[in-house]
């Protein structure tokens, strides 16, 4: 399989896949497709596993795309202005991402929950308390919104991200959530009453335009609904 991201800021994803490869997503992100493509929508695992998917707010099923009868396209685009970047997962690293983060991946990629470890992670962490799980051996295609800042933590090293910012890490990283001290920071910061802490080792991917900072950002914006 070969591909190129095209396009800035609603990047699209364009696979050449030879006779026999596979690419899966969810539904809707694909834009177009060769002819010689085979679609096949399955249930993403068992019960537990498509229950699971639904409670991060994904969808229950994945399409299958295959080529057939030689070499063909087919593209895939960002739902939200940002960024697409490849990650290569393997057993020994899996990635965690936000739970609207997925886009597409090479057969082999599983999809499980996260569980924060701690409630706090999870009430006040920014992406609620399921995450996305993607294990196996493959490609993956992640969405980032705005644009993307890769870190990569040494073991202790630790970083403080605002709400939000956190778009997928690697599974060795470690998330908390701590509350931002002082008085007059809380009250004057404007950066809220939580930030994230991650603590290494493992690469953190960061996103300058969280979609719902945004969202927030228009609410003032919005016509109110008359009496």
């Amino acid at each position: 399989m070969q591909y190129r991201i095209d396009g800035t800021p609603l990047p699209v994803l364009v696979c050449t896949l030879n006779p026999g490869e596979t690419m899966i997503t969810e539904r809707g992100s694909m834009c177009w497709m060769s002819a010689g493509m085979r679609m096949e929508t399955k249930g993403s695992g068992g019960i537990g596993k498509m229950l699971g998917r639904a409670f991060t707010g994904e969808s229950m099923f994945i399409n299958r795309y295959t080529s057939e009868g030689g070499v063909n396209e087919i593209a895939f685009a960002s739902s939200f202005p940002g960024s697409i970047i490849p990650v290569e997962i393997t057993p020994a690293m899996p990635l965690i991402v936000q739970k609207s983060g997925f886009l597409a991946s090479t057969e082999g990629i599983e999809f499980a929950v996260h569980f924060q470890r701690k409630l706090s992670a999870g009430l006040f962490g920014g992406e609620g308390f399921l995450l996305q799980r993607l294990t196996g051996q493959g490609l993956a295609f992640v969405e980032i919104d705005g644009s993307c800042h890769l870190r990569t933590l040494a073991p202790g090293e630790v970083l403080r991200v605002d709400t939000g910012n956190l778009a997928a890490m690697d599974a060795s990283v470690r998330m908390e959530v701590e509350t931002v001290k002082g008085f007059t920071n809380v009250l004057f910061g404007g950066e809220g009453l939580f930030l994230t802490r991650l603590t290494g080792p493992g690469r953190v991917w960061l996103q300058s335009l969280p979609a719902m900072a945004v969202a927030q950002a228009l609410i003032p914006f919005l016509p109110k609904p008359s009496n």
